[in-house]
């Protein structure tokens, strides 16, 4: 349960408690998800008012949790998740960091995840632009300054997920497509959970991640998925363009796409596929976990040196 690990929030005298009724208390431990000791002292502190009594609980969460982000905020984040976001024409991706792969597998990191691309959505969805497509990047400093549904920002939402896993955790980076007119969009995260059954208004997560803005007069779902899957495995550095990039004589170390093998069917190159399937790949964007926070360390180590 969300905040359970904290400790008791005050010692109260036996003179000041009220008489806890259990439906209040109840209600309280279902809705807020705190211990049962935390929400017994709300509500002697509050007179079984449900709604004080959450309040006060997450004020005492949140002035903890921003208590521990600050002690730990020195730790190296390399481990965490790359979040996939497409809703309709809205395509969000994060990296949030955290310490260990341990905390990175807690359902309170993942949802996090999804909170984070959701708000990042929220932001490109109230974006006005012409043409067909409008990306843009956001920095860790942006990220933790963008204000969730509840008023409060990510930077108060993750001093809250530190508090609860007990580790150093960062919003690295998200990246935010929107498209217009005949563009679609694609997204991918790997490994993939097996229960998912649609991409859509679903935050996909994993150690890799891809976007993939693209034009195409029919629906191919599973074509697209492996488009995705692609670009995740080969990392690719440039989409290419047919007659300037010329292909490398040594398939792999092919770094264009186009002119990749097609990792479902080595047969075949990317730019074939693309052809033959009335397919154009118009951008893309591809996360993996951990790489900013490494080439972050290895800078340091420069400077060091």
């Amino acid at each position: 349960m969300i905040f359970q690990k904290f400790p008791r929030f005050l010692h109260l005298s036996p003179l000041v408690m009220a008489s806890v009724e259990k439906n209040s208390l109840a209600a309280l431990r279902k809705k807020t998800g705190y211990t049962f000791a935390n929400c017994k002292k709300a509500l002697e502190m509050h007179n079984n008012d449900v709604n004080l009594a959450e309040k006060w609980l997450n004020e005492q969460a949140q002035s903890l949790g921003w208590s521990k982000a600050t002690k730990v905020a020195q730790r190296v984040t390399s481990q965490g998740l790359v979040g996939v976001l497409i809703r309709g024409n809205i395509g969000a991706m994060v990296e949030v960091n955290c310490e260990t792969d341990f905390v990175a597998r807690n359902e309170h990191f993942k949802i996090f995840v999804d909170h984070v691309s959701r708000v990042c959505a929220q932001y490109t969805e109230l974006t006005q632009f012409d043409g067909d497509l409008w990306k843009s990047g956001f920095e860790a400093e942006a990220l933790k300054n963008l204000k969730a549904p509840d008023g409060k920002s990510l930077a108060d939402h993750l001093a809250l997920l530190i508090g609860t896993v007990g580790e150093n955790a960062a919003i690295r980076r998200a990246i935010c497509f929107k498209v217009n007119n005949d563009l679609k969009l694609s997204g991918y995260a790997h490994p993939q959970a097996a229960s998912i059954t649609s991409t859509q208004n679903v935050t996909q997560v994993g150690k890799y991640g891809t976007i993939v803005a693209f034009r195409s007069p029919h629906q191919d779902d599973e074509l697209q998925k492996n488009l995705c899957q692609h670009i995740v495995g080969l990392n690719p550095q440039k989409l290419g363009e047919e007659g300037k990039d010329e292909p490398q004589n040594n398939k792999d170390d092919e770094t264009c796409l186009i002119h990749q093998e097609y990792l479902v069917d080595e047969e075949r190159t990317v730019g074939e596929v693309l052809k033959e399937n009335n397919l154009e790949i118009i951008d893309y964007q591809r996360y993996e976990c951990g790489e900013v926070a490494k080439n972050e360390e290895l800078e340091k180590a420069k400077l060091s040196n």
